[in-house]
C-alpha cells in the first residue's frame, strides 16, 4: 500500500515544460507500471523514486537494484524505518496497481523489534570484535591452504581440508559483508564481500540470487532457492499429480547430498553468468537486473574468476598434469559444496515448514506478515558453538528475521525472538542438534520426492 500523504512529503518530477513566452509548467507525478520503471529507478509500496543522485549510507549496492520494486528490500534491510525516512529520496512518480503480497506493521512485528532492539542497539548491529577475530581466523586458514594448494600441488588431505576453508569463507566472512552486516564502514563491507570469489562464486551474483530469496523465502513461485535444484530435485509443495514430478523424485532424498555436492562445478565454469551479471535462479522467478551499474561490474567479476581457475584448477595441474591432480580438485569442490550447500539446504527445507507464506494474498486478499513468514519458513539448531562454525547460520530464524545484523548477535537475541513467538502464536522451529534438523531435512526431502501427504491414508481412517 502506497504511503499516506500526510506521511510523505510530495513532490514533483524535477523537470518541466518550457512554454512559448518562456513560462515554466511544473509536470506532476508520473503514472507507470512496474514494468515501465527506469534502470536508475525504483519503486517502494507504489511510490517511483530516482536513485541516480543519492548518497547511499550503505553504499552503492543500492544500484544493483534499479529498474525493480523494492519494498520488501527497503523494509527488511531497514527495520527501524518510517516513511518519513524516504523524504531523503527523490520521487518521480506513483505505480497506482501497485500490491504488496506482505505487510510489516503487524503486532507481531512491532514487539519483536521493539524487544530486539533493547538487546541490540540500533547502529551497533554489526561485526563485534569476536566477529572479525573469527573471520581473520577464517581468513588466515583459507590463504595458508591455499599456499599449499597451489606451492606444493595437491593431496587428498589437502583438497578435503582446502575445500572445508572454502566453506567457512562463505559461511563466515562472505555472508555478512554481502548482507552488509560485518561493518558500518563500507570499504570494510565489500573488501570481506569479495570473499565470496575467492572461493569459486560471485559477489554480485550471490547478492542479486541471495537477495531475493530473503525477500521471497520459501515462496512458491519467487524463491528462487526453491526452484533452483529443478528438475533434478523437488523441494517446493507440488500437487501428486504436477508435471514437474517425475519417477527418480521419489529416490531423491537418497541423492541429495551428491546434488549438492555438484555445487561448485556448476558455479566455477559459469563465465557467461559472470560477465553478463545475470544470476539464472533470479532470472527464472523474473527478477532481472538490466541496469548500467551491474553491466559495469562484470569486467571486475570476469577477471576474479579467471583468477580463481588460475590459483584452484591450473596452477595445481601444472605441478601434475593427470587424474589424479583432476579427482583431487573436484574433490575440494565437493567438500566446499557440502559445507555449504548443506547447511543452507537445512534451513528451509524440514518437516512442516511453511510452503506457501503468502497463501492468505491469493485466497483471502489478505497480505500475509512479513516477519511471521521468516519464521516459519526457517529453523533454527544449535547455540553459539555451531554459531562460531557456521557464521551465525544456524540461527536461521534470526538471521531471515534481521538479515542487516551481524550473525554475532543471534545468540544474543535468540532467546527473545523464540519468547515473542510464542506469545503470538508464531511456529518456532528449533532443533538442539543439527543432525536432528537434518533428519526432518531427509524426510521432508523424501516427503516432497514422493507427495505422500497428498495421499489417503487407509490405515488412518476417515474423520
Amino acid at each position: 500500500m502506497a504511503p499516506e500523504k500526510n506521511q510523505l512529503r510530495q513532490r514533483k518530477i524535477a523537470t518541466t515544460i518550457q512554454t512559448s513566452d518562456s513560462d515554466e509548467v511544473d509536470t506532476q507525478d508520473r503514472i507507470s507500471t512496474l514494468k515501465g520503471i527506469r534502470p536508475h529507478e525504483v519503486v517502494i509500496h507504489g511510490v517511483i523514486y530516482d536513485i541516480d543522485d543519492f548518497d547511499h549510507p550503505g553504499g552503492e549496492s543500492i544500484y544493483i537494484f534499479g529498474g525493480l520494486d523494492v519494498s520488501t528490500h527497503y523494509e527488511m534491510i531497514h527495520p527501524y524505518h518510517t516513511f518519513k525516512h524516504l523524504e531523503k529520496l527523490k520521487r518521480v512518480g506513483t505505480v497506482p496497481d501497485y500490491v504488496n503480497e506482505y505487510k510489516f506493521d503487524s503486532e507481531f512485528a512491532k514487539e519483536l523489534k521493539r524487544e530486539v532492539f533493547k538487546i541490540v542497539r540500533r547502529g551497533r548491529e554489526f561485526g563485534t570484535i569476536g566477529y572479525f577475530a573469527r573471520a581473520a581466523f577464517y581468513v588466515s586458514l583459507f590463504f595458508a591452504l591455499q599456499f599449499l594448494w597451489v606451492s606444493q600441488g595437491t593431496s587428498l588431505s589437502l583438497a578435503i581440508a582446502y575445500g572445508v576453508a572454502h566453506g567457512f569463507i562463505g559461511l563466515n566472512v562472505q555472508h555478512d559483508a554481502n548482507h552488509g552486516a560485518a561493518s558500518k564502514k563500507i570499504w570494510i563491507n565489500d573488501l570481506l564481500g569479495w570473499g565470496a570469489d575467492f572461493i569459486g562464486g560471485c559477489k554480485f551474483l550471490w547478492m542479486e540470487k541471495h537477495w531475493t530469496h530473503h525477500v521471497f523465502t520459501n515462496h512458491p513461485e519467487k524463491d528462487p532457492d526453491g526452484i533452483g535444484a529443478e528438475p533434478i530435485l523437488l523441494l517446493n509443495d507440488y500437487g501428486a499429480n504436477s508435471v514437474k514430478r517425475k519417477w527418480f523424485h521419489a529416490y531423491q532424498a537418497f541423492y541429495i547430498l551428491l546434488v549438492v555436492s555438484a555445487y561448485w562445478l556448476s558455479s566455477v565454469f559459469c563465465f557467461g553468468e559472470v560477465y553478463r551479471l545475470q544470476d539464472a535462479g533470479a532470472g527464472a522467478v523474473g527478477v532481472t537486473f538490466p541496469n548500467p551499474w551491474v553491466k559495469n561490474k562484470g569486467k571486475y567479476a570476469l577477471a576474479m574468476r579467471i583468477l580463481y581457475h588460475i590459483t584452484n584448477i591450473w596452477i595445481p595441474l601444472y605441478h601434475d598434469f593427470s587424474w589424479t591432480s583432476v579427482g583431487h580438485i573436484y574433490l575440494m569442490g565437493m567438500a566446499g559444496s557440502l559445507t555449504l550447500g548443506m547447511l543452507f539446504t537445512l534451513s528451509h527445507n524440514f518437516e512442516d515448514a511453511e510452503r506457501d507464506p503468502t497463501a492468505s494474498m491469493r485466497t483471502k486478499g489478505e497480505a500475509a506478515c512479513w516477519y511471521k513468514a521468516q519464521v516459519e519458513t526457517s529453523s533454527t539448531y544449535g547455540g553459539a558453538i555451531a554459531g562460531g562454525l557456521t557464521g551465525g547460520l544456524n540461527f536461521q530464524v534470526e538471521h531471515h528475521l534481521f538479515p542487516r545484523m551481524s550473525s554475532a548477535w543471534y545468540p544474543s537475541i535468540a532467546l527473545k525472538v523464540r519468547e515473542v513467538c510464542e506469545k503470538h502464536g508464531v511456529r518456532y522451529v528449533y532443533y538442539p542438534y543439527i543432525w536432528q534438523n537434518m533428519i526432518s531435512t531427509l524426510k521432508y526431502t523424501h516427503a516432497m520426492g514422493n507427495a505422500h501427504h497428498f495421499k489417503a491414508n487407509p490405515f488412518k481412517g476417515e474423520t
